[in-house]
């Protein structure tokens, strides 16, 4: 069983139960349908529906979903785009996001990407210094030895990203492991993600995750 198989059985009762809002939330009653969103009415979306999960200002607390606060907008356009086309398969977007897209236009997504871009990404959470010294290391240099790069060439030295590379800073160390796991088995399939985590090693991928979870 591979890695994401086995977050994937591990995490099968809340998927389930994802699964199940998702459903409520884009079922009978249209209401995915209606998350036709404006600038001046995101917000309330962004907390009412999305901040269920995200939390209301996209500081997530629960490591099952990401954390959105301060994420570039055009990244987050694309994910949407990619999820109310179900391209993007990780398990989670298929037990969920998937479902929540569905019904999300254009200008829905626009705006909501452009609301999270303004939130105020929250502080780092605290690791072993040990940890937080390789993560670093293997994220500013790579492990050339096994033929990975850098993970700052794309996402800055900083971890803050760009419109096209993710912000990582502050992210949930499980959600990048889980990530991670789907670049390495292609369940997630971008390219370049997948040359630069299929020779990862599981203490490597931890070290980085609690790395980037503990910078602000």
């Amino acid at each position: 069983m591979s890695s994401t198989d086995r977050c994937t059985a591990r995490l099968a009762p809340q998927i389930a139960a994802i699964g199940a809002l998702a459903l409520m939330l884009a079922g009978s009653s249209g209401r995915a349908q209606e998350l036709s969103v404006t600038p001046q009415n995101a917000e309330d979306t962004a907390i009412g529906v999305c901040g269920t999960c995200h939390g209301p200002d996209g500081n997530s607390i629960n490591p099952m979903f990401p954390r959105l606060a301060g994420q570039h907008a055009g990244y987050l356009v694309r994910q949407l785009k990619s999820f109310k086309e179900q391209s993007r398969g990780d398990p989670y977007a298929i037990a969920f996001m998937w479902g929540m897209a569905s019904g999300l236009s254009d200008e829905t997504i626009d705006a909501l990407a452009q609301y999270y871009a303004r939130q105020k990404a929250g502080p780092g959470k605290n690791h072993d210094a040990s940890a937080i010294a390789r993560g670093r290391d293997i994220y500013e240099h790579g492990v050339p030895s096994q033929g990975v790069p850098a993970c700052a060439v794309c996402h800055g030295s900083d971890a803050r990203g760009n419109d096209t590379f993710p912000r990582l800073a502050g992210q949930h160390a499980e959600y990048i492991l889980k990530q991670l796991s789907s670049f390495q088995s292609n369940m997630r399939n971008v390219a370049i993600m997948h040359g630069v985590a299929q020779n990862l090693r599981t203490p490597e991928m931890q070290a980085v995750a609690d790395y980037l979870e503990s910078l602000p």
